[in-house]
């Protein structure tokens, strides 16, 4: 399930691009299988990393470039192991609620980013996360859970300050909302509800199979009820 759109964020062959979080590869992997670009994933967690080497290896036949890097790495988003200037791209997807320090973390995706080069990032719908959180305090609540709920005008203004410009921007997942929702109102018993599990098998069908009715009812509610709201940037030249 892809959060960005490579309409607004291209990838081409002979690009690094950095996923910073990149969890169990979802977008890490698709950069560098779909797109042939040089793809590096940076996260703490080293079971994810785990499994996002697995899924790799079950994409790389398919890979657009199979000389393309792949490289996972376990890292500290204060503390990025890279030069200044190192990525023509960035992707923090679904991350920057967790980390408590997060305007160092866009201070280090400013650093190993290239004058010019693109960066995504993506948090939840602050609406939307209200309500999680209102549902069910173990949902935010855990270990490596959300930190915070944004305001997503106060977040641009501080990526800004990095010195990026936005270029576009958009909501994505509006389907998932409402699986999210059902998890939350039955936490204790999501992994054998009836309801939850039904959601569940209609936003696989969805993702295989790709409907035009979903599709289309999605694009519509995103803009409103899309559980992520992603922002495109543009590092200004130096």
């Amino acid at each position: 399930m892809q959060t960005l759109d490579r309409n607004y964020f291209p990838m081409q062959a002979g690009q690094r691009v950095l996923d910073l979080g990149c969890g169990e590869g979802r977008h890490v992997i698709a950069a560098c299988a779909l797109d042939g670009v040089d793809a590096v994933g940076v996260d703490l967690s080293l079971n994810d990393l785990a499994t996002a080497r697995e899924r790799m290896q079950e994409f790389r036949g398919d890979a657009a470039e199979d000389s393309a890097l792949f490289l996972l790495l376990a890292g500290d988003a204060l503390r990025l192991p890279f030069a200044d200037a190192s990525f023509d791209a960035v992707i923090c997807s679904e991350v920057l609620e967790h980390i408590p320090d997060y305007r160092s973390a866009l201070t280090e995706i400013a650093r190993v980013l290239k004058p010019g080069g693109r960066f995504c990032a993506s948090v939840p719908r602050a609406w939307c996360e209200r309500i999680c959180w209102s549902l069910s305090r173990d949902y935010h609540q855990v270990m490596g859970g959300h930190l915070r709920i944004f305001n997503t005008q106060n977040l641009r203004r501080d990526i800004e300050k990095q010195g990026f410009d936005l270029y576009f921007e958009h909501g994505a997942h509006a389907l998932h909302s409402i699986y999210w929702w059902l998890q939350c109102l039955f936490w204790k018993s999501r992994e054998t509800n009836w309801l939850v599990r039904q959601y569940h098998r209609l936003l696989v069908w969805d993702m295989m199979s790709q409907p035009a009715f979903t599709r289309v009812l999605e694009r519509v509610l995103n803009p409103v009820l899309g559980k992520s709201v992603v922002m495109y940037f543009r590092k200004g030249s130096e």
